[in-house]
């Protein structure tokens, strides 16, 4: 498998090249769950930063609703899937990155469970933005809207034995007995990536594992 710095690199030239409708460039990287996407996604900003652009990560994570408001939802065991996020809060985030000067975002605790709000920050240094997230290609209502506001939209497409191999790592990491991480990658993750897989829009670069 390539190295994502190489993949990141690759792509680099083409990110620069893309043009902006606001002060920054909004670039969308979107991908299953275990996909790769949080790793690409910081090498990319690196390699755009080594280029002469400064490049911010911004996750679409901090954006989960709480455990309490899921738990009242019945939805808690379903973290994670398309309805459990604040779909239009993370909208309203995407429109003011274009252009606002100092923007602050929530970010996810995954070792907590919980997200943290303004824990980040893209300030009017930032020229270009990496949006990592699952549903950021995703066609369902809310989501969808996202797409006309990518400058450029990447999407990582992993096959799904790959997927349940690092999801069940994923668990195993967190603690979790074998039975438990197998369980818990079947019951969800690997729901929600092939969701993910079933109602994708298309992107301008797809990058086949």
């Amino acid at each position: 498998m390539t190295p994502p710095g190489d993949i990141a690199a690759r792509i680099c030239p083409r990110v620069l090249e893309a043009p902006r409708q606001g002060r920054r460039r909004l670039v969308a990287l979107a991908g299953q769950p275990a996909s790769g996407k949080t790793t690409l996604a910081e090498c990319l900003a690196r390699a755009l930063c080594e280029a002469g652009c400064v490049a911010s990560v911004v996750p679409m994570d901090g954006f989960h609703l709480h455990n309490q408001i899921l738990l009242d939802r019945d939805s808690l065991n379903r973290k994670g899937a398309p309805h459990t996020f604040d779909a239009a809060g993370f909208l309203s985030l995407v429109s003011r990155l274009h252009n606002e000067e100092e923007v602050f975002y929530p970010l996810f605790e995954r070792d907590r469970d919980i997200s943290v709000a303004c824990a980040g920050r893209v300030g009017p240094e930032c020229d270009t933005v990496v949006i990592e997230g699952n549903y950021l290609l995703f066609d369902a209502p809310v989501w969808r809207e996202l797409a006309p506001h990518w400058d450029l939209s990447i999407r990582l497409d992993v096959p799904l034995a790959t997927l349940e191999e690092r999801l069940v790592q994923r668990w195993l990491d967190h603690g979790l007995s074998p039975e438990q991480a197998a369980e818990r990658a079947a019951g969800n993750d690997l729901a929600n990536a092939r969701a993910v897989a079933r109602h994708t829009l298309e992107a301008d670069i797809l990058l086949s594992a």
